[in-house]
């Protein structure tokens, strides 16, 4: 029986072909950015602008739709919205005329996507966005388009040739949708004072999730605590490191402030010292230790913990400990 042959590999290089086509649409894609990012320093600025004071003035929602392509970019448009603080949902454009536009109320306002602006699905919801007297924001490509023509505020982006080499299939033009529907909903984050705390009750799951929780969500205290006072003797605080499992130790003043730790670090770089066990913690602790408070997010812990090398924080309020948080904690929630 012959022998198979073996799989042959190349590698990839700079002549992969695949690679250079690869290159080409990120180089479109790039071009078709930068020319938005240059509307918006020009024309588009003002209805940029007037689009999203039309969003945040509505006393309702945000309808984003769209079909096609643009459908797919106004779905995740709309989720954007939402997660940032601004209510939003997705109506797709074709299905709007068969029942759809009962979800959309006259405190609404539309987000319209079409880069030819000429769908004739649109037709119907254009008219009822007129009878019903909702703003309509129309982001094409064509403002001579009837979707633009018909729309309170036309956000008309530059013209760009698709990364599709038969300039056809919707790349460039689908990011561009998606990068100015990004900026709309950031621009509105930020100009309503939209913070950590409002993100995290919107995401409340997953790593997302996990990462907005609070150290008092996550750290130990009470009785868990290792904590021990200025004096005790090393052998004690060997005794209190073990028994509490966090590798450290707390060091107290007389008024319960915290004033240092004594970590496995500490004990490993005071090995060679045969009275160990017999010096007081204030010779071997480390001082002024890194703490945060109950409310640090449990992101902003771990980015701590990374940045200084280390794997317990000690969480105070006013320099008083309360709790403690490990980085298994952090990797158990699903933090890290």
């Amino acid at each position: 029986m012959a022998k198979p042959k073996p799989l042959m590999t190349k590698s990839s290089g700079p002549d992969d072909g695949a690679v250079q086509s690869a290159l080409r649409t990120l180089d479109a894609e790039a071009s078709g950015v930068a020319a938005l990012s240059a509307a918006l320093k020009s024309d588009l600025g003002a209805t940029f602008t007037a689009a999203a004071e039309l969003i945040r003035n509505a006393k309702g929602r945000l309808i984003v739709t769209g079909l096609g392509k643009s459908g797919h970019i106004g779905r995740k448009i709309a989720a954007t919205f939402a997660s940032t603080g601004t209510p939003a949902f997705f109506v797709h454009t074709a299905e709007a005329s068969h029942g759809d536009l009962g979800m959309i109320t006259a405190d609404d306002a539309i987000l319209a996507l079409s880069w030819s602006g000429e769908q004739p699905e649109m037709r119907n919801l254009i008219a009822y966005a007129a009878r019903f007297g909702i703003p309509l924001i129309a982001m094409t490509a064509d403002k001579d388009s009837t979707l633009s023509k018909a729309a309170d505020v036309q956000l008309t982006m530059p013209k760009a040739r698709e990364a599709c080499p038969h300039n056809l299939a919707p790349t460039t033009s689908s990011l561009m949708m998606l990068a100015l529907g990004d900026a709309l909903a950031i621009a509105l984050l930020e100009g309503r004072g939209f913070t950590s705390t409002d993100f995290s009750v919107l995401h409340p799951g997953g790593k997302l999730g996990a990462l907005l929780k609070y150290a008092r969500d996550l750290m130990h205290s009470g009785e868990t605590l290792p904590l021990k006072p200025l004096g005790t003797k090393m052998s004690d605080a060997l005794v209190e490191m073990t028994s509490k499992g966090f590798g450290c130790v707390g060091i107290v003043d007389r008024h319960g402030h915290l004033v240092g730790i004594v970590t496995d670090g500490d004990l490993r770089r005071q090995l060679t010292r045969p009275e160990l066990l017999t010096l007081s913690v204030d010779e071997v602790m480390t001082k002024t230790p890194k703490t945060i408070s109950r409310d640090t997010l449990a992101g902003e812990a771990l980015e701590v913990l990374n940045a200084s090398k280390i794997t317990t924080l000690i969480v105070t309020d006013a320099k008083k400990p309360v709790g403690i948080i490990h980085l298994h904690d952090l990797l158990r929630a699903g933090v890290a």
